[in-house]
């Protein structure tokens, strides 16, 4: 079993840390730019979210869609189906031993994608940008996956 001083004297655990915390932080403010969108624009999914603007029928005008705010909810959504794989590999991969330099890469090119693929998705910039961001992203959890996988677990 891993000591826990041991854990935290890791330096590649460490950086995983250092950079899953700013990765879900950019995770989390994809959720509060989602809110301001709808409030600014006055665009709700629920008609009890709708009450603040009116009752009745006033009300369900704001029940409706819009593509600025329905942009941004899919580049969360995009998020959270990256991110935490990234988060379940990283960890796994952080505790396998790696060089620190390779493991910093991985994590430091994972976090740059994920910035860039959500710069390219609210801009919008034209594809491959967009993609890109994605590929590079993905690259780099399935990097990780195969270097734990042939290294360090036991098929």
């Amino acid at each position: 079993m891993v000591d826990l001083t041991q854990l935290r004297d890791d330096e590649v655990f460490r950086a995983f840390a250092s950079y899953a915390t700013i990765i879900l932080s950019k995770m989390m403010l994809m959720s509060t730019a989602t809110a301001f969108y709808r409030m600014t624009r006055k665009v709700f999914a629920n008609p009890e979210d709708c009450a603040t603007f009116g009752k009745g029928e006033n009300a369900k005008k704001y029940l409706r869609t819009d593509d600025r705010v329905e942009r941004v909810r899919r580049a969360h959504l995009n998020d959270l189906e990256n991110i935490v794989p990234f988060l379940g590999i990283g960890l796994l991969y952080s505790l396998s031993g790696p060089d620190l330099s390779t493991a910093i890469l991985h994590f430091r090119l994972f976090v740059g994608a994920r910035i860039y693929h959500t710069i390219a998705y609210l801009t919008p910039l034209p594809q491959p940008n967009r993609a890109l961001g994605f590929f590079v992203g993905y690259g780099v959890t399935l990097s990780m996956a195969y270097r734990l996988l042939k290294s360090r677990l036991y098929l």
